[in-house]
C-alpha cells in the first residue's frame, strides 16, 4: 500500500491506494484520508484505512466474477439425478389457474417479507391483499413491503424481461417504494454491507460499491451466455445466490433475490418457487454453501423440495 497525493488547486488531497492482482488482472483500491493533513494526521489515517482497505480487498477475492469455470458434466448430472428424484416432470407441466396465483402472491409475499424479518402474519397478508384491510398494530412500512412484494410478483409474472440492471432496480424500486428512500437505488460509494447472525458474527460480506456494476454485467453476461445451456435449476440458483453474493443494495437483497430466481423460473416455462419462512435456516445454508464453495447442490435441492410442497398444497 502506499500513498497517493493529488494538487487540486491550492489544496493536497491524500488517498491510501494498493494493486494487487486478481483473475491474471491488475485492480487498484483508493481510499480518501483527507485534505492537507498534517504528518501526523496523515499517519493517523492510514492506520485506519489500511484496515478498511484489507476488509475490501478480501470481500473482492471472496465474490470474484461469476463463473470463469464451466459448470461441470458431474454437476449437470446431479442435477438431473435431483429432478428425477423430485419427479421434475410433473412440476414442468404445472400450470397455475388464476386462483393458484392469488394463493402463491399471498404465500410468497408472507414468507419472503418474514424471512427478513417482518411481522406481518399470513392471515394479515391476505386481509391486506384482498380486503384492502390494514391491521392498526402494524407499522406502515410493513404494509407498505407488502403490497409491494405483491405487486413484484405481478409485474415478473407479466414482464418478458430477462435479467438486468434495469430489472434489478425496478425491482427493488416496486418492493420498497413506499418504504426506503433508497428504492431502486444501489448501495453509493462507500456504503458496505455484512450479512450478521443473531449473534452479531459477520456471516458474509457484500462486494464492495464500488464493484457493484460490474459484478453485476458479469452475472448478466454470463446468463446470457448459458441461458439455453443449462437447465433452468441451473440458471435460476446461479443468478439468485450470486446476486445475493454480491449483495447490491444497502437493503432487500434477500427479496429482490428470490423475485429474480422465480423470474428466471418463469421465462424458462416453469412455476413460480416459494421458500417458506420454516426453510429460512436451510435457506441460509444453501447460500453459505455457495458462497463459500460455489456449491449449487443444496439450492437446487431445497427449490425442488419447496415445489413438492406446493404442489401438495394446490392438490387439498
Amino acid at each position: 500500500m502506499h500513498v497517493e497525493i493529488r494538487n487540486v488547486g491550492r489544496k493536497k488531497k491524500y488517498y491510501l491506494a494498493h494493486s494487487f492482482r486478481h483473475d491474471g488482472k491488475v485492480k487498484k483500491f483508493r481510499f480518501y484520508l483527507g485534505t492537507d493533513l498534517t504528518k501526523t494526521e496523515l499517519n493517523d489515517k492510514i492506520k485506519h484505512a489500511k484496515e478498511i482497505l484489507d476488509e475490501r480487498i478480501k470481500a473482492y477475492g471472496k465474490v470474484g466474477d461469476p463463473f470463469y469455470t464451466v459448470i461441470t458434466s458431474k454437476e449437470l448430472e446431479y442435477v438431473k439425478h435431483l429432478e428425477d428424484k423430485y419427479r421434475m416432470e410433473e412440476i414442468k407441466v404445472l400450470h397455475l389457474s388464476e386462483k393458484n396465483w392469488a394463493e402463491f402472491t399471498k404465500a410468497f409475499t408472507y414468507d419472503t417479507n418474514a424471512i427478513e424479518g417482518s411481522t406481518v402474519t399470513f392471515t394479515e397478508v391476505s386481509d391486506i391483499l384482498e380486503k384492502k384491510e390494514w391491521p392498526k398494530e402494524k407499522q406502515k412500512w410493513e404494509i407498505s413491503e407488502t403490497y409491494g412484494v405483491a405487486e413484484a410478483v405481478d409485474f415478473i409474472r407479466n414482464s418478458r424481461e430477462d435479467i438486468s440492471l434495469k430489472l434489478i432496480k425496478e425491482l427493488h424500486r416496486i418492493v420498497f417504494k413506499n418504504s426506503k428512500d433508497f428504492a431502486g437505488k444501489f448501495r453509493k460509494k462507500g456504503e458496505e454491507v455484512a450479512v450478521v447472525d443473531a449473534f452479531g458474527n459477520i456471516k458474509h460480506r457484500g462486494a464492495p460499491s464500488s464493484q457493484i456494476v460490474r459484478l453485476l454485467n458479469e452475472l448478466i453476461r454470463w446468463y446470457g451466455k448459458n441461458n439455453r445451456k443449462y437447465p433452468a435449476l441451473v440458471l435460476a440458483a446461479v443468478v439468485h445466490n450470486h446476486f445475493e453474493t454480491i449483495h447490491p443494495f444497502k437493503d432487500g437483497n434477500g427479496r429482490v433475490g428470490r423475485l429474480l430466481l422465480n423470474n428466471i423460473l418463469l421465462k424458462h416455462g416453469l412455476p413460480p418457487v416459494n421458500i417458506e419462512l420454516k426453510s429460512r435456516q436451510e435457506y441460509y445454508r444453501a447460500l453459505q454453501e455457495y458462497q463459500k464453495m460455489r456449491n449449487l447442490r443444496p439450492m437446487i435441492e431445497l427449490i425442488l423440495r419447496e415445489y413438492r410442497r406446493f404442489m401438495k398444497s394446490l392438490n387439498r
